[in-house]
């Protein structure tokens, strides 16, 4: 995934900062003491110099000129001076450690909180728009995005705030002490604010397109991981490698231009640094030594110890300089991400229970569709025309009585599995509507409904976990003797038990060491022992495997199905002869409906379909 240009140009955005600063909400107490102590910190740093300059111009150079004061009293304050240089040490290394553990804290309790609001939106929002954005899309907003959020806490605002406070403060201590000396070290500035703003603009440049090659080079290396399979059986291995090579190559250029930009950026700071220092000692000198010359025997104008301490100030002045400028490129990035994440938790949830929403009581299972009109666009709406091709079912009438069960076939497309999803409630109709016991699907608590539904898919999807918390979701009220007997049931049983930790067994990824029929078996016992009392089966669950297995899969079809209302989806016909009710669908519209038997003797579209999958079985 690639990230638009218009992304890294984006400046400080009040508005998302005002967001973030909004989950720092329920944790005043430890925000303010970061900021307090990361201010503190920043009060102390001048202090070390001062104490320096003190004991130079008070101990030292009377010492050296020969003054007449007790050798020992100048040593004896001398001590003093280390002592307080030391503590001052401690202190800035205490209040610099809970300062940095402070804010960390802060930073990742604010993570764990966005993640956390990401992560319960993505689980409310409907599936057209998970249909709509690729899954790695929505893993970078949870992951790298989140974790952006942190820069901009700890590496941004506090930053900026502290590397700001701390210019102020060497900036005022340089003019108290001495404010001439001081505009001779502030001339270097203007000319450092331009360097670092034209470097700071190649260094984004740079930054923007190794983030774009990195993109490529990972989207690459997953293409080619997950299709391994293909690369290998076709032999395009060799190709494989040049193509890598070729995005590998440009990702390797990128970087060599940001490190180029970046191996400016540093010397030049530094050398505009000595530049400032070379100013402050040239003109310090003239002072000193032009009072020397005259010999009046007048106080310097300029002490030797002030002199040490603007050389010492101004190469520290430097630093906070150079830092807002990697804060400023650190926020670029994260307003980009900030904006990326809120963006998702902005999204309107379209499926949502409404206020006085209902549950549903002596549930029956009967499922009604009423003249329903439904499409996957968003665009789509009820004044759509009815000649537009984007209806998925066209006036689509439909009443299912309680435990009846019934088969959707027809050609791809024809709408079967649009028909499953609106039962649950995974789409809203733009016409008509769907009712469960007699009320609209729209008035029920999503909850609630889906509770009663049960869904069997061709491609099982197994969660990291053991084979028993997969069949019971992790819900915990479900004892192990119901596990069993359903395994039982549907005759999967006796091949968990052949498995080394029988029910405790380690599931793989997607259950990779799983067959198709293990697993489709495996969704027959979750389903029973979720006990649901409508039954979707989605295209065709016996596909892929071998007759025997088939035969297990019908037998326990069969089982599940019974005193429920079934809604089966098949393209092997012979897998729903025995269905109540055999619905044949066509762009959208019933064609037919009846027995299979009541079906084959009318001749018409389903014959057709079951005699060209007979001859085709045949040939």
């Amino acid at each position: 995934m690639t990230q638009k240009a218009s992304e890294y140009d984006k400046g400080f955005d009040v508005g998302l900062t005002r967001r973030i600063i909004g989950y720092l909400g329920p944790y005043k107490t430890l925000a303010a003491a970061g900021v307090l102590l990361a201010l503190l910190t920043a009060a102390l740093q001048p202090l070390p110099t001062l104490l320096q300059r003190y004991a130079i111009d008070h101990y030292l150079v009377p010492y050296t000129n020969g003054s007449n004061t007790d050798a020992a009293a100048l040593y004896q304050g001398l001590t003093m001076v280390v002592l307080g240089y030391v503590a001052l040490r401690v202190l800035e290394f205490v209040l610099t450690y809970l300062s940095t553990i402070t804010v960390g804290y802060l930073g990742q309790n604010v993570l764990r909180d966005i993640r956390a609001d990401v992560f319960g939106k993505l689980q409310r929002l409907h599936l057209r728009y998970f249909d709509q954005n690729p899954v790695g899309r929505l893993i970078t907003r949870v992951t790298s995005d989140v974790d952006a959020i942190n820069q901009f806490i700890t590496g941004g605002l506090i930053s900026m705030m502290t590397s700001t406070f701390l210019i102020i403060v060497f900036m005022t201590v340089m003019l108290t002490i001495n404010w001439r000396l001081a505009l001779i070290a502030f001339t270097v500035l203007p000319v450092l604010f331009y360097a670092t703003n034209f470097f700071r603009g190649k260094l984004r440049e740079a930054f923007r397109e190794t983030r774009t090659q990195q993109a490529i080079v990972n989207s690459k290396l997953n293409e080619n991981i997950t299709g391994m399979l293909t690369v290998q059986l076709f032999g395009r291995e060799r190709r494989s490698a040049l193509d890598f090579d070729h995005s590998n190559r440009a990702l390797l250029t990128s970087l060599e231009n940001s490190v180029k930009w970046f191996s400016l950026f540093m010397p030049t700071v530094a050398v505009l640094g000595q530049v400032a220092i070379a100013l402050v000692l040239y003109f310090a000198a003239r002072q000193i030594l032009g009072v020397d010359v005259v010999g009046t025997g007048t106080a310097a104008a300029i002490s030797v110890g002030t002199l040490f301490a603007f050389v010492q100030w101004t190469q520290q002045l430097f630093q906070p300089i150079q830092d807002l400028a990697d804060v400023f490129n650190n926020l670029q990035a994260a307003t980009a991400s900030s904006e990326r994440i809120f963006g998702v938790l902005d999204t309107e949830e379209e499926i949502t229970d409404k206020p006085d929403a209902k549950t549903l009581v002596n549930f029956r299972g009967q499922v009604d569709f009423d003249r329903v009109w439904f499409a996957y666009s968003e665009d789509v709406t009820a004044q759509t025309p009815d000649e537009d091709d984007r209806w998925i079912l066209r006036d689509f009438d439909l009443h299912i009585q309680p435990g009846e069960s019934v088969a959707l076939v027809g050609a791809t497309g024809a709408g079967k599995t649009s028909v499953t999803a609106l039962v649950s409630r995974f789409y809203d109709v733009q016409r008509g509507a769907v009712r469960v016991d007699g009320t609209d699907v729209r008035d029920l608590q999503q909850h609630d409904l889906r509770r009663h539904v049960g869904v069997v898919l061709q491609d099982v999807f197994l969660f990291a976990g053991t084979i028993e918390s997969n069949l019971t979701l992790d819900n915990p009220a479900i004892p192990h003797d119901r596990v069993v007997e359903a395994c039982q049931y549907v005759g999967v049983h006796d091949y968990i038990l052949s498995l080394e930790n029988g029910y405790q067994t380690e599931v793989r990824e997607r259950g990779a060491t799983l067959s198709t029929g293990q697993k489709q078996l495996l969704a027959f016992a979750r389903a029973l022992i979720q006990n649901p009392d409508i039954l979707l089966v989605l295209d065709e669950a016996t596909a892929n495997v071998d007759t025997e297995t088939e035969l297990r899969i019908q037998d326990a079809l069969k089982k599940v199905m019974q005193g429920r209302t079934s809604i089966i989806i098949a393209h092997r016909l012979s897998t729903i002869e025995h269905c109540d009710r055999i619905i044949v669908m066509r762009r959208g519209r019933i064609v037919e409906q009846g027995t299979h038997a009541q079906l084959i003797a009318q001749g018409g579209y389903y014959a057709k379909l079951n005699a060209l999958q007979y001859a085709g079985a045949a040939d």
